[in-house]
């Protein structure tokens, strides 16, 4: 018999392991966030060789590295799901790979020469994408039929630790490469990952542990009804794919943007770069605002469904380019228009964040039959990549040979803004003949805690 609960709790209230998974995840997104924000100036200002001299890459040679490092990550997650929801269990799998993503952060700390860099991408993209799946859906296992209505809410607080962690990470960990060097700048998030596994670890005793399912794992995979769920829900993650491919322009396109924009505010020139912290600072902001005010008045005047959020958040989204596109068209003519619009376009685009990202990791979660929780939630994260690998694309193929672009100028925003308007109206027919059927787990009865 298992020494752990292995149902969630018959209770109306916020399950026991809610606030240990959450602390969890602001701790381990600082350790990923803080390595992330420092990787490509460390391979092309601190790489070495083995005997301590310079080593370092160029530019583009350290941007191949630096995506085919986010590319692993977000492809490691079926792995992960495999793992949890075939074999070890979600728990355990995420103590395992959490350890190796430890070992993944110390090898970047210790070694400072390519083949130190080799090894912790290799393992912090094991470790990282492997538990990705497997948190998200070890966080709505918590739950049943009686508290069912608070799991958006805790798939909120979820979307905010990661984005309390990223932000302070933003600040820390550049600070700590410039003035302490690339050992302190990837111990820290080491360390913060060592933190993260060991507060996970504490709430062992208040999870609900829901079994592997072994076998009967693949069985569904492969039966009628898993491989239905699997084609309605790609449909729904191919539309927000193509979300995935504006929002991650903000780390490109964007701060590209950003150099023909008066950054001056209040005194301080912001430099291109640093305006992206806005968005995990907006995400604290506007998550709470959405759960506790926005949606309780909409939901008095309309039926929020999760599928309606998301293509509310489509069309927010067409907005926030729609805007960026009239920058870039005031930038073409010779002005140079003010930060602040852009961080109008940020507020808009965080809004549609909270809009689709977490509610399709919930509705990922409660659309998944109980056995494939973990393997859902690998596929939903594998449209961030689907997203990322289109604007690639897009970007190669408006190229020309004379290093010149099909679509330059506002014409690039504009392309995009209209891609996306016509995904969101078609996304508005998906909407309408979607049947969902949720399935949350078997609850055990509180008296037997």
């Amino acid at each position: 018999m298992s020494k752990y609960r292995t149902a969630p709790l018959a209770c109306p209230d916020m399950p026991p392991g809610i606030p240990f998974i959450v602390a969890n995840e602001a701790a381990e997104r600082f350790s990923y966030y803080g390595m992330r924000a420092v990787l490509v100036v460390f391979m092309t200002q601190y790489l070495t060789d083995a005997l301590g001299r310079p080593d370092t890459m160029g530019t583009e040679e350290a941007k191949g590295w630096f995506h085919l490092f986010v590319s692993a990550v977000y492809l490691t997650p079926i792995l992960g799901a495999l793992i949890a929801d075939g074999w070890l269990g979600k728990y355990r799998t995420i103590i395992f790979l959490s350890l190796v993503y430890c070992l993944g952060h110390f090898a970047l700390a210790l070694d400072s020469t390519r083949t130190g860099l080799l090894m912790g991408q290799s393992l912090i993209a094991i470790g990282a994408g492997g538990i990705k799946p497997c948190v998200s859906s070890h966080l709505g296992d918590q739950f049943g039929a009686s508290n069912r209505h608070l799991i958006s809410r805790a798939f909120g607080w979820f979307y905010f630790a990661i984005n309390l962690g990223a932000f302070c990470a933003m600040l820390i960990t550049p600070y700590l490469l410039h003035n302490h060097g690339p050992a302190m700048a990837f111990a820290l998030p080491g360390i913060l990952m060592a933190l993260a596994t060991l507060i996970f670890w504490s709430g062992r005793y208040r999870y609900a542990h829901i079994p592997p399912a072994g076998k009967q794992f693949i069985r569904q995979v492969f039966n009628r009804e898993g491989l239905t769920v699997l084609g309605k829900l790609s449909t729904i993650y191919l539309f927000v794919a193509m979300f995935w491919a504006l929002f991650d322009q903000t780390g490109s396109s964007w701060v590209l943007q950003a150099q023909h924009m008066n950054r001056v505010w209040m005194g301080y020139e912001i430099l291109p770069s640093q305006i992206q912290a806005a968005n995990p600072l907006l995400i604290m902001i506007l998550v709470p605002l959405f759960s506790y005010v926005i949606y309780p008045g909409l939901g008095k005047i309309v039926s929020l469904t999760p599928l309606r959020k998301i293509a509310a958040g489509m069309f927010v989204t067409v907005l926030a380019f729609a805007l960026c596109s009239w920058l870039q068209m005031r930038i073409d003519t010779g002005d140079s228009p003010h930060i602040t619009w852009q961080l109008a376009a940020y507020t808009l685009l965080t809004s549609a964040e909270v809009m689709v990202s977490i509610t399709c990791l919930e509705f990922s979660y409660t659309q998944a039959p109980n056995t494939m929780k973990s393997f859902i939630m690998a596929f939903f994260m594998m449209s961030v990549a689907a997203g990322n690998l289109f604007t690639s694309a897009v970007n190669f193929f408006i190229q020309n040979p004379d290093g010149s672009s099909k679509l330059d100028g506002a014409a690039y925003f504009w392309f995009f803004t209209v891609l996306m308007l016509i995904t969101a109206l078609i996304f508005l027919v998906v909407v309408h003949f979607y049947r969902e059927r949720t399935y949350i787990q078997l609850e055990m009865p509180l008296e037997r805690l």
